[in-house]
């Protein structure tokens, strides 16, 4: 994190040792240096600088040599909602060492996707680095939504994501803050080897969906050494996603680490092999949980939850197939997501609520092959606290504090 804090000579260090290929050998693959200020951009934090990255952007992507498109320290980039497409002809670095800043106002989407700011589309071997910051300017638009304001007019509509790759491969995020991302603020969709390390993202505690990192669809992802601390969940996972790994992550205010929603309108989603260890979590809604909608299909499997301390977290470890994010209550449904061969191992510290472990499962496709090992969760203050489980069924080894629940498989 101390990253964001390097002055602007160091950036310029690193920038000049990315371009000599680290300091190798004669070998080393010739690269070239862009920088936003090159193409005309002003980077004073007013002036619309969106077709000066564009076409940054677009002369980076298509070099013949490897190419380094830096955001220069010490200045703000006003960006206004922008596309970027791949696949570039080389690999290309991303280094943002100054400020790429959202328009304020939500008046900037007018006729735009009111879904997308930051939006990359097919790149693959793109690696973000560079200690800057991405600030999405989110404070307009959490004002306006019905989540927040609870009187008419309100806002239930879509809102920007901060940067959002879609169909990508060998992407790298790693040493930069997002802050205040309008929603999500950064999103793999239908992505593959996938790197999200050494990240801060911070955004008010009352501020509506800003996850900190949310997966879609996407496998064979790296999620390690960050500090997330937003309105919503720190890490989320839904669609088909596999082969994920979440590790030395500080969680904090938040709601916790999510594997879910899954199974929302009847759709079929698939999550299975997927670690989440070494991780502390503190004053969050939830800890780890998996959460899926009535009528839904497909399974959430061979899930691990290891190493984890809460400190004072409400709702430390849940399990819920009756999910229900809307207004009105959801109708009863046999069909859903099966919930399997999920381990919590590890798990200590304290909750905020009586009860520290919730498992409420499906009648018809009940949750199975559970386990908890060396548990001890109590309640914040001392005190015993409680553990429920409804259709649910494992074991249980080492000591487990609250005593299981659980039924034998």
């Amino acid at each position: 994190m101390a990253a964001a804090l390097l002055p602007a000579a160091f950036a310029a260090v690193i920038a000049a040792l990315l371009i000599c290929g680290g300091g190798g050998g004669g070998g080393a693959e010739a690269r070239i240096l862009l920088t936003l200020d090159d193409f005309g951009a002003v980077g004073d934090g007013i002036a619309n600088d969106t077709q000066a990255f564009l076409n940054a952007w677009n002369a980076a992507c298509g070099s013949n040599e490897q190419a380094v498109l830096a955001v220069p320290a010490g200045k703000a980039y006003r960006i206004w909602p922008v596309q970027l497409f791949g696949p570039c002809r080389k690999k290309l670095k991303l280094l943002i060492a100054g400020s790429i800043v959202a328009p304020a106002s939500p008046d900037a989407w007018a006729g735009r996707d009111p879904m997308k700011w930051l939006y990359i589309y097919g790149v693959n071997d793109l690696s973000v680095s560079g200690g800057g910051t991405i600030d999405g300017m989110g404070q307009e638009w959490w004002a306006t939504s019905c989540k927040r304001k609870k009187t008419q007019p309100c806002y239930s509509g879509p809102r920007p994501k901060a940067l959002h790759f879609e169909e990508c491969r060998g992407v790298s995020v790693q040493g930069v803050t997002f802050q205040n991302g309008p929603q999500f603020h950064l999103i793999f969709t239908r992505c593959s080897d996938v790197k999200a390390n050494f990240l801060r993202v911070i955004a008010p505690a009352d501020s509506p969906n800003t996850d900190g990192i949310h997966l879609n669809d996407s496998s064979h992802v790296q999620i390690m050494d960050n500090l997330i601390s937003t309105g919503d969940d720190c890490v989320s996972m839904v669609g088909n996603c596999s082969h994920v790994r979440v590790k030395d992550i500080s969680c904090g205010p938040g709601h916790g680490i999510s594997i879910g929603s899954l199974g929302k309108n009847r759709t079929t989603d698939m999550v299975e092999n997927v670690k989440v260890d070494t991780c502390l979590l503190t004053n969050t809604t939830n800890g780890v949980r998996i959460k899926s909608w009535q009528g839904g299909m497909g399974f959430a499997r061979n899930l691990r939850f290891e190493s984890i301390v809460m400190k004072n977290v409400s709702n430390p470890i849940i399990i819920d197939q009756y999910y229900c994010d809307q207004p009105t209550p959801c109708a009863n449904q046999t069909q859903a997501v099966e919930v399997r061969k999920v381990e919590f191992v590890d798990v200590r510290g304290t909750s905020a609520t009586k009860q520290a472990i919730s498992i409420a499962c499906s009648d018809t496709v009940p949750c199975r092959q559970l386990e908890l090992k060396n548990v001890n969760l109590t309640m914040e203050g001392g005190g015993m606290a409680a553990a429920s489980c409804y259709r649910a069924s494992g074991k249980s080894a080492g000591a487990v504090v609250p005593p299981s629940c659980l039924t034998k498989d």
